[in-house]
């Protein structure tokens, strides 16, 4: 691999740890501030909602410019997110604070994934995607820890009890310390940036107009959605990460209600979960083809199925391998759809427009599941008929999705059988 390839690895792991630390500690900030329990969901919701917005003109964005100052500029955004967190006095200000870290984040993410198509040849694309993955999930792990460990009441009491010779830092709070903190390492995201090396690619787009990429983007969005195979690999992708997003802010709630956890610790049982979808991403990458993806669907099935079992988990020594299990086979079903998504969107009309309409879809159905949560929670509906009613929706939507697969593959044989009838 080239030297600038580490130094891209290295940005995206301290920024995407930034970004899984800060969505913990910004909770811890909202319970400060005493903001109602169905706010808490609507972190993630503002988080992504730029995802959704600029879908059609972040991949122009990205390809604007070299890709090096493209995430150089969205860390920036990110630490102007945090400086406005840190001054967050109501509620409703630390939502909009964090809404800019998601501006940022949605910035970054087309070329994070652009850059390795530049910088490295056809033949290295999928060792480099593996590193990528693989570092996002240790990212992902690591970073919710750090979130659990900063709010905790040991560190949080050595981060306020540090302080500078005849200077008033005005870090008064758990938050204020821990976003202090993270802001440190979006900044050092943004130093490795700054050395990521220039490709020599020409940056100058080839059409600016915004109405004529929104309808390439709505033009690709179709052509995706009535492919046989695409449409049942963006169904099941979208699914995921929608329930994967509300996932993470039900396992808070059900461990505050079935182990008595406060959210430091409660933070680190999503890590659990992180750390079960790794593995399953690990054996469905090394025995499952891409021949053979689509029939790891009724594994979605059996998640929802397992996710209800979270309402008998009352101990350590149970919850613990049952989060594994549910992050399991959510890894496992996620990481063939996500290949054979991959691999169609490829086909149909390039990666870069791919990533786009799946970046889309993926973050409308995240909007959607967590509006949802955030209403029952308003509602005050108790955490186990959230976890049962969340349960039974991922079952049969992933049924659904496996009849609706079995019905496109039934007509597809008939369609076959008229041919070589003819054919005769």
């Amino acid at each position: 691999m080239k030297r600038g390839f580490y130094t891209i690895m290295a940005a995206q792991f301290f920024s995407s740890l930034a970004d899984n630390a800060l969505l913990v500690v910004a909770i811890a900030l909202l319970v400060e501030l005493h903001a109602p329990a169905y706010l808490t969901p609507m972190l993630k919701f503002v988080f992504v909602l730029f995802y959704v917005i600029l879908a059609p003109f972040v991949g122009a964005f990205a390809d604007s410019m070299a890709k090096g100052r493209v995430m150089f500029i969205s860390n920036a955004i990110k630490i102007l997110g945090c400086s406005l967190l840190f001054l967050a006095t109501h509620q409703y200000f630390a939502l909009a604070a964090y809404a800019v870290v998601g501006l940022g984040a949605a910035a970054y993410s087309p070329a994070k994934y652009g850059i390795l198509t530049e910088l490295l040849p056809p033949e290295k694309l999928v060792i480099a995607n593996g590193w990528i993955e693989g570092l996002t999930v240790a990212s992902i792990i690591l970073g919710t820890v750090l979130g659990g460990l900063l709010i905790s009441p040991a560190i949080s009491a050595a981060l306020l009890s540090f302080d500078f010779p005849l200077i008033n830092t005005g870090v008064d709070t758990v938050p204020e310390a821990s976003i202090l903190l993270i802001a440190i390492f979006y900044t050092a995201a943004a130093i490795f940036n700054l050395y990521i090396p220039n490709t020599g690619v020409d940056h100058r787009i080839l059409r600016k107009n915004p109405m004529f990429l929104v309808h390439e983007f709505s033009h690709c969005m179709r052509l995706l959605w009535a492919d046989k195979l695409g449409q049942i690999s963006l169904a099941v992708t979208t699914l995921f990460w929608g329930a994967g997003a509300t996932l993470q802010f039900i396992v808070l709630k059900w461990a505050d209600a079935a182990l008595g956890y406060p959210l430091s610790k409660a933070a680190q049982l999503q890590g659990v979960v992180a750390v079960g979808i790794a593995l399953g991403a690990v054996t469905a990458a090394r025995i499952v083809s891409l021949r053979q993806s689509v029939k790891v669907i009724p594994l979605g099935i059996a998640m929802g199925i397992v996710v209800m079992a979270m309402i008998f988990a009352r101990e350590l020594w149970i919850a613990i391998p049952l989060l594994m299990l549910i992050g399991g086979l959510a890894g496992f079903f996620v990481v063939p759809m996500n290949a054979l998504l991959q691999h169609r969107g490829h086909i149909l009309m390039g990666a870069g427009h791919s990533i786009a309409v799946q970046n889309f879809n993926e973050n409308l159905s995240i909007l959607t599941m967590l509006g949802l949560y955030a209403l029952l929670v308003s509602f005050d509906v108790h955490v186990y008929t959230v976890i049962i009613l969340f349960g039974l929706f991922v079952a049969v939507i992933m049924a659904v999705i496996r009849q609706w697969h079995l019905h496109n593959q039934s007509i597809e044989d008939s369609l076959h059988l008229i041919g070589a009838h003819k054919g005769h």
